[in-house]
């Protein structure tokens, strides 16, 4: 069951580069195309961290930021064999942030910033620019917060026991 994840994060990382090569290759840095009332495509570069967190830290951060990543990928991965097979949830919440993790790490060490280009808005407030990367890592943080408080036996049985 382990590699069924493994393949999950792998196949994350394919389809955030593949996003990622259209957006740059659709788009020019700042370009903003309209898809909804609510949601555009752009193109922007990140440097820092979360919502560009450091990003004018003089490029040290480039590889702070690298150095978690790196860490924090093989720390995932390690869980991940160690996991349970009745553990779907958190393997699951795992599986997202590892090929989230990996998707913006190949992009720092690659280009020395990630590459962002989904934008959300409400009228003149923008929601700082993301990827399918940062929607992986979201959306497995959610799964491993849900995990935590699942009770045993519940759908999932999520600790294995």
């Amino acid at each position: 069951m382990t590699w069924l994840w493994y393949g999950l994060s792998f196949a994350l990382v394919v389809l955030d580069q593949w996003t990622k090569q259209l957006a740059v290759g659709y788009f020019m840095l700042g370009q903003h195309k309209p898809i909804t009332p609510f949601f555009d495509l752009t193109l922007a570069y990140n440097r820092g961290a979360a919502f560009s967190f450091l990003s004018n830290a003089g490029g040290w951060q480039r590889w702070f930021f690298t150095a978690i990543s790196a860490g924090v990928s093989v720390v995932l991965v390690v869980w991940l064999w160690r996991l349970g097979s009745r553990q779907r949830v958190l393997a699951l919440g795992l599986a997202l942030v590892l090929g989230g993790a990996l998707g913006n790490l190949y992009d720092r060490v690659a280009l020395g910033y990630v590459v962002d280009f989904i934008s959300l808005h409400y009228r003149d407030y923008y929601w700082p620019a993301f990827n399918v990367a940062d929607s992986a890592i979201t959306c497995g943080a959610v799964l491993l917060f849900v995990d935590m408080f699942m009770e045993q036996g519940e759908v999932g049985d999520t600790h294995g026991k």
